[in-house]
């Protein structure tokens, strides 16, 4: 996760409350969701970005995990984002995300 994208992070749990935002990631791999979904939770573990050592605690899933499927309008999810399944493992992916959400986030959806 980019420095830029970890600052914005930051501020809107800032501005909004970490109890009022959620991290939905898209990434392809499960170790840099994994590494994602720590920075957001328990901050970043290379210790290089604005989030190094704040443990933000937000909630944070992988857009293929089934709860935030729930929530996207049936058509969109078919359009943009079902086909993605056949390419990716979104098994890994979603049990990467959720592992970090159950050691570090302080509340879920």
């Amino acid at each position: 996760m980019d420095l830029q994208i970890q600052q914005q992070i930051k501020e809107a749990a800032e501005k909004y409350g970490t109890e009022n935002c959620v991290v939905i990631l898209g990434t392809s791999d499960a170790e840099s969701a994994e590494i994602y979904a720590e920075t957001v939770t328990n901050g970043d573990p290379s210790f290089a970005g604005p989030l190094a050592e704040v443990p933000l605690g937000l909630p944070v899933y992988h857009v293929f995990e089934e709860v935030i499927r729930e929530e996207c309008d049936e058509t969109q999810w078919k359009e943009r984002i079902s086909m993605l399944e056949a390419f990716f493992d979104s098994s890994a992916l979603a049990a990467a995300v959720k592992s970090m959400r159950g050691a570090y986030s302080k509340t879920t959806l």
